[in-house]
């Protein structure tokens, strides 16, 4: 395959980009009063609707059929289409992609190895659904007769992020007596932390491995073993506090728990991908069979719209190719995630993992090394709050730092009268770093405000905004279970089809497994692969530990 920045649709883009380069996005707008209505796509069903407003980007009329051209180059509708049938497009470790069948509420079928894996999903979703709604009504007691009151999910990465993220974001719909914690780091002090807080008597454990040999999540499990048995006497504590999301049944079994409570899932789902799997239990326990359903549905009308929609109408490859337009065309290095919902705080963090392990990779799918820039560092906070932090930076750093703004539209919850001063915040930023502030508007600020020249004059390039900003701003209607649904799927099929089109492998991650060999040997003592600063570090770090 001819790599992609060779290509004449690459070589265009380099030229269009310099032809830009010096235009004003508020130029742009005075130019075309109109901009909204030609930059911004939305996505409408029966239950929800998602606007994508990509107006206030530096680009013209121009710049997305060169950038459409570049996809079709790539085949992005090619190895879109192959990942819906459950082709093995994760070629280095020769498997489907099919995070999609989890939430395929059609029941079209879906076949991997000629089997399709539709009748399976829909007996663990019914397993899933039978055992919630036992523990939400009361009905699944503790050892010692009582009902469960607290839920600690134990997982990492991809078994942690997505199931808390999502249980947070949608806790106006959590169940009213029962209380989540979600425990990944193996530092003791979190589970320690979370241990202060819960009643054995009544708490369940999940144990989120799919392996059941992931060395932080079993050592955590192993320590909130003993916690439990040491509070719970009975023969049977185990058995009645712990349930396993996994495929290996010896594994569960030897640590307790009754296989008749293991859920599984499959080697298709990658643990990024993974929250609408047996892995989603948390979310399922705290919203109910009703709610995890429309989270499902909410995502399958995103696949939907992904799959059948024209290229130059949809939203996930619209969103992948803008960001595609900035990191390698402008070299932004990063991508500034921004929700203007408490509620959605966990999302920058969710979405790391889910961009930055799947395309933060530096060798094609053929095994050479990629020519141009791949996955951006995303990070965030959730607005106001990151208003009053990073902001300055974006305002007026040296650093181009695209941005997503995200805002439910309708107000929930007892204080919805704060949601208009929310919502003209978020706006108001776009506003500001695309506008920015003139030394004219400066000037003229000032002097209505009675400073005089001096003044003016020393404090002019300080107060001054070259605006010029660049921002995506995603409308929900409002932030339930199905509009986060199609928000997370909106994600992951943008970071799929940059993927693509950089030609690397979004669904396999050798370099987390790097990581856990090397601890390995660290904790081995062997010393074989330690190099002469981590030798070091362990000596004064055990010559510490023990003064």
């Amino acid at each position: 395959m001819t790599d992609l920045n060779r290509s004449s649709d690459w070589i265009a883009l380099e030229q269009h980009q310099r032809d830009i380069e010096k235009l004003h996005l508020r130029d742009l707008f005075a130019a075309d009063p109109q901009r909204f209505e030609h930059f911004h796509a939305r996505l409408s069903t029966g239950q929800g609707d998602l606007v994508l407003d990509f107006s206030k980007n530096r680009i013209t009329k121009e710049t997305l059929p060169l950038l459409l051209n570049l996809a079709k180059t790539a085949g992005v509708d090619v190895w879109r289409d192959r990942m819906f049938v459950g082709e093995k497009i994760n070629n280095t470790e020769n498997r489907a992609v099919l995070h999609v069948a989890l939430r395929n509420r059609s029941n079209r079928p879906i076949k991997v190895d000629g089997q399709d894996v539709m009748p399976a999903v829909n007996t663990v979703l019914a397993k899933m659904r039978d055992f919630a709604e036992r523990v939400r009504n009361g009905s699944w007691l503790g050892a010692t007769g009582k009902p469960i009151r607290y839920v600690v999910n134990i997982g990492i990465g991809g078994s942690d992020l997505g199931p808390a993220m999502v249980t947070q974001s949608l806790r106006r719909f959590r169940h009213p007596e029962i209380k989540f914690h979600f425990l990944s780091n193996i530092d003791g002090a979190h589970l320690d932390a979370i241990l202060d807080q819960v009643v054995a008597e009544e708490t369940l454990f999940i144990i989120s491995s799919k392996t059941f040999t992931t060395q932080e999540t079993m050592t955590n499990a192993r320590s909130a073993r003993n916690w439990l048995t040491s509070q719970v006497t009975v023969a049977d504590a185990v058995a009645k506090h712990f349930v396993a999301v996994s495929t290996n049944a010896k594994g569960v079994t030897e640590f307790g728990i009754d296989p008749a409570n293991m859920f599984e899932f499959w080697d298709w789902v990658g643990g990024r991908y993974s929250l609408w799997s047996a892995i989603g239990m948390p979310i399922l326990l705290s919203i109910g069979w009703e709610g995890f359903e429309q989270l499902l549905a909410g995502a399958h009308a995103m696949d939907r719209h992904f799959a059948e929609a024209p290229l130059e109408g949809n939203l996930p490859v619209i969103l992948a190719l803008i960001g595609l337009w900035y990191a390698n065309f402008w070299k932004a290095a990063s991508l500034a995630i921004l929700p203007y919902a408490q509620d959605l705080a966990r999302l920058p963090a969710y979405l790391q993992q889910a961009d930055m392990e799947s395309n933060g990779k530096g060798t094609t799918r053929q095994g050479r090394a990629v020519q141009t820039l791949t996955g951006p560092i995303l990070w965030g906070e959730a607005g106001t709050n990151g208003q009053h932090a990073f902001y300055q930076l974006i305002h007026q750093g040296t650093h181009l730092i695209p941005c997503d703004f995200i805002l439910p539209a309708k107000a929930e919850g007892k204080f919805a009268d704060h949601h208009r001063l929310l919502a003209a915040n978020c706006f108001a930023q776009t506003q500001a770093l695309m506008l920015g502030k003139t030394g004219d508007e400066v000037r003229a600020e000032m002097s209505a405000a009675g400073m005089d020249e001096g003044k003016i004059k020393q404090l002019l390039p300080f107060r001054t905004f070259p605006g010029n900003r660049p921002s995506n701003t995603i409308l929900l209607r409002r932030l339930d279970p199905y509009h986060l649904g199609m928000l997370i799927a909106l994600y992951e099929h943008k970071i799929f089809v940059q993927g693509i089109m950089w030609n690397v492998n979004s669904f396999d991650q050798w370099g987390v497994e790097l990581g856990k060999q090397l601890a390995g040997d660290v904790l081995s003592g062997s010393g074989a692969h330690r190099d002469g600063s981590t030798e070091g570090l362990m000596a004064l770090y055990d010559a510490l530990g023990k003064s």
